[in-house]
């Protein structure tokens, strides 16, 4: 099946909804669903986004700004997953805990508006790695469309750059809690180092990035652009002084780069 093909049955089943409401992370995947869903339901596409520490502000802003830009009822919930218990350690299912927690607070939001569905945007590429979100996903019942019409990340891509969506190349970004190995504790403090650490990188002009937090160390994983931006030793040297003052002893480069899911490479699963 061509990427059209399933880009007409994903209208289809969108259609065949009536309603919904789109888990909205301003991410490639997930503004591909939410434009594609609006525009075909209109007004009963509503968007809704989680705040919350592991969520940088900038990533918040961005989807205000695209559902300001086209017109779409956009809604704002509190997620408080470092109340969740046992959540801080980091266990190896911290991320079936957010998603549990989240989606229960999406749904909320959904009946009060007297919506019938809820969706997320994952695609099949999703299915490659440890995820135990999706389980998540599955026991509350929320559709993930882009991976029953069986897209692909670079067919998303694609499809949103002919859409005009400015995310068409836009980086893959992850939860803040994934920079940090499992079992050490999470702190808001740790969170807020991170979060400026990789935003400070991305204002230097990196492009796909994490700074992973092993303690007072940090860990630098980016692109080969980026690695080639970090063969200039003045900046390496103004990039060491910097993240010392934001709370790091140790700043490393990790040599095989940017990668999906490099912490889970401890797990056995």
């Amino acid at each position: 099946m061509n990427i059209y093909e399933k880009y007409d049955n994903l209208k289809l089943y969108l259609s065949q909804l009536e309603n919904v409401v789109i888990a909205f992370s301003g991410g490639v995947d997930s503004t591909f669903l939410l434009k594609t869903a609006h525009d075909i339901l209109g007004d009963m596409a509503v968007a809704v986004t989680a705040r919350s520490q592991s969520f940088p502000q900038r990533e918040l802003n961005e989807t205000l700004n695209f559902c300001e830009k086209e017109n779409i009822r956009h809604i704002i919930c509190e997620s408080e997953e470092l109340s969740i218990e046992g959540f801080a350690m980091n266990p190896p299912n911290r991320c079936y805990l957010c998603k549990n927690e989240l989606y229960a607070k999406i749904w909320d939001v959904a009946r009060s508006l007297g919506i019938k569905h809820v969706a997320e945007g994952s695609n099949i590429d999703d299915l490659g790695d440890y995820r135990p979100g999706l389980t998540a996903i599955k026991e509350q019942n929320v559709k993930s469309p882009l991976r029953d019409a069986q897209f692909s990340k670079k067919e998303i891509r694609i499809l949103s750059k002919e859409l005009g969506l400015n995310t068409w190349n836009k980086q893959s970004f992850a939860c803040l809690f994934s920079r940090i190995p499992y079992g050490t504790l999470i702190t808001p403090e740790t969170l807020t180092m991170i979060d400026k650490s990789e935003q400070y990188l991305l204002d230097l002009g990196f492009h796909q990035v994490r700074v992973r937090c092993h303690g007072n160390l940090a860990r630098i994983e980016t692109d080969a652009e980026g690695l080639d931006i970090l063969t200039d030793e003045i900046l390496r040297e103004k990039i060491y002084t910097d993240f010392k003052r934001l709370g790091f002893t140790y700043i490393t480069i990790d040599l095989l780069g940017y990668r999906t899911g490099s912490m889970n490479e401890v797990l056995n699963v």
